[in-house]
């Protein structure tokens, strides 16, 4: 089985995607994470560029990775002058990494028209820049833009380019669709006559315009080429750079490709959800192998399938990277959904409460209602209806519904005062145990102010709930048509130590819709404490 070295671009070329930008310390842990599930290279950036590439490279060394090589990124020298003394080859070589990585122009087009240079100078240039850092004891890969375009363009002259960098000493050529607009079988093509042309080792690095980055990068492995460059979850410039985590897993899992260090392809998922969080990006939620939706069934036949063999209506399994398989609830449930739905509570001998947990579900999602990204509130709900059906006859796992809290009053003011910022005030009469708490809470809003004023109330006998925090907060009209007086859908996700829940509330209010949110919120999160004996 051999090996496709994995050579990760994240801090540099993923950086320049739109929404991104990676502080000092962002691409230190970055690189930290990346070296621990064993990519091969980690492009750190163009020293040239700021201080902060600059300043990355000299706080590198102090991490003492334990498998990847950091590389310094760069172009040719200057046209008409000498390797020794260009500032940009300097700066390479004063980044003091193992590998440095060159890019240089192989599009004729490019190298008349940007560069402003003749073909032959153009050679040299890549040749000198190669040959020089070469001589300094560095490990060379070379970078060629644009090679798909040029090639077609100019396939003899784009050739000339690759061989100048090979016979000067790179170990590595890498073959760029930088445009992102060749196709696959294409890709194979090229590759495959690169190979019988040159050396040393060829490697592909693809963007993603046409959307088909993953399918030319596999293509690209399929014709020989031994590297794969790319950044996690694809974040690039346009439609961003080839999706190192579907590459990984696809030569992993569908090529049998040893790629990574062994054991960390179950790490994937949690790595491809730490970049998210570092470059404060939203996760997507459809994203191959790693999103939340990947292994999600919501459909009543799919879900009836999977429960009995998840191969059904699945390509892996969710495990061997590290994702977990969901079982949605909606109105397209059937009674088969609810079955895994409710398996971990031993009720699936009750056909008829199952019957009423469904109709409950189906008569709620007529009124706005989604239980998809709710859990809790669904948990919540199959409480409520176990506790009229029979209670005697559900399974002890199951800690029935009872009100932790009861709502008595509750009152949001919005003061707007002249040449201020809006001051707002939440006011909560609730009963607890028996006794009336009468709380009140300023927010940075509403929402914000009455869940401070329900926990100020609530935190006196249910210490736990200061360890809870709200960090997601969603808000869908149901019914536009309704104008001003539709009925509005509020999801909140909330978060403790050990685990993550969602809830729905549903009203014309979009106060009361909160509120219901809220409430839901804090009742899973004592439920859940209570059974596991906290």
């Amino acid at each position: 089985m051999s090996r496709i070295s994995i050579y990760d671009t994240t801090l540099r070329d993923g950086s320049q995607g739109e929404g991104v930008n990676f502080s000092l310390q962002d691409k230190l842990l970055l690189t930290r994470r990346l070296d621990d599930i064993g990519v091969d290279y980690i492009e750190g950036g163009y020293p040239l560029s700021n201080p902060k590439d600059f300043e990355y490279f000299q706080a590198v060394r102090e991490l003492s990775l334990k498998h990847a090589k950091v590389c310094a990124f760069g172009m040719t020298r200057r046209k008409n002058a000498p390797a020794e003394t260009d500032t940009c080859l300097k700066a390479l070589l004063d980044a003091h990494t193992p590998v440095v990585t060159i890019v240089g122009k192989t599009w004729d087009f490019h190298v008349t028209n940007v560069l402003g240079t003749t073909l032959e100078e153009n050679v040299a240039m890549i040749a000198d820049s190669v040959a020089f850092c070469k001589s300094q004891g560095r490990e060379v890969f070379y970078d060629a833009e644009h090679f798909f375009d040029g090639y077609r363009a100019n396939p003899e002259y784009a050739l000339k380019t690759l061989q100048a960098a090979a016979n000067a000493g790179a170990s590595v050529v890498i073959l760029c669709d930088t445009n992102g607009g060749t196709m696959p079988e294409r890709v194979a093509e090229v590759v495959k006559t690169v190979k019988a042309a040159l050396t040393c080792e060829v490697g592909i690095h693809c963007h993603n315009d046409c959307e088909l980055a993953v399918a030319n990068t596999l293509a690209a492995v399929s014709a020989g080429a031994t590297q794969a460059q790319g950044t996690m979850n694809g974040i690039g410039e346009r439609c961003g750079n080839v999706d190192l985590v579907s590459v990984i897993a696809n030569l992993a899992l569908k090529y049998g490709r040893d790629v990574l260090k062994p054991g960390s392809l179950t790490r994937l998922t949690e790595t491809s959800r730490y970049v998210y969080e570092v470059a404060n990006l939203n996760h997507r939620n459809g994203q191959p192998f790693v999103g939340q939706s990947a292994f999600a069934h919501k459909g009543g036949m799919h879900t009836h399938a999977v429960a009995k063999d998840p191969t059904t209506y699945e390509h892996v399994t969710p495990e061997a990277v590290g994702n977990e398989r969901r079982i949605l609830v909606s109105e397209l449930s059937g009674h088969s959904t609810i079955l895994t739905k409710t398996a971990k509570y031993q009720m699936n001998h009750d056909k008829a409460l199952m019957t009423k947990i469904l109709t409950a579900v189906q008569d709620l999602e007529n009124k706005g209602y989604e239980f998809e990204a709710a859990e809790a509130s669904f948990d919540l709900l199959v409480r409520k209806v176990a506790k009229d059906h029979k209670p005697w006859e559900v399974d002890k796992t199951l800690t029935l519904y009872k009100p932790w809290f009861e709502r008595v009053t509750y009152r949001v003011n919005i003061e707007a005062r002249e040449n201020g910022t809006p001051i707002t005030e939440a006011t909560v009469r609730i009963k607890v145990a028996g006794v009336i708490e009468h709380t009140a809470s300023e927010g940075d809003g509403p929402v914000n102010a009455l869940d401070g004023a329900l926990r100020k109330a609530l935190v006196r006998f249910f210490p736990r709930l200061e360890e809870m925090q709200l960090v997601d907060y969603k808000v869908r009209v149901v019914n536009p048509k309704e104008g001003t007086a539709a009925r509005v859908r509020v999801v909140i996700e909330s978060r403790d130590g050990d685990a993550v829940w969602g809830t729905v509330g549903v009203s014309e209010n979009i106060i009361e819709a909160s509120w219901l949110a809220l409430c839901d919120s804090i009742e899973y999160k004592l439920f859940k404490d209570a059974e596991q004996g906290k």
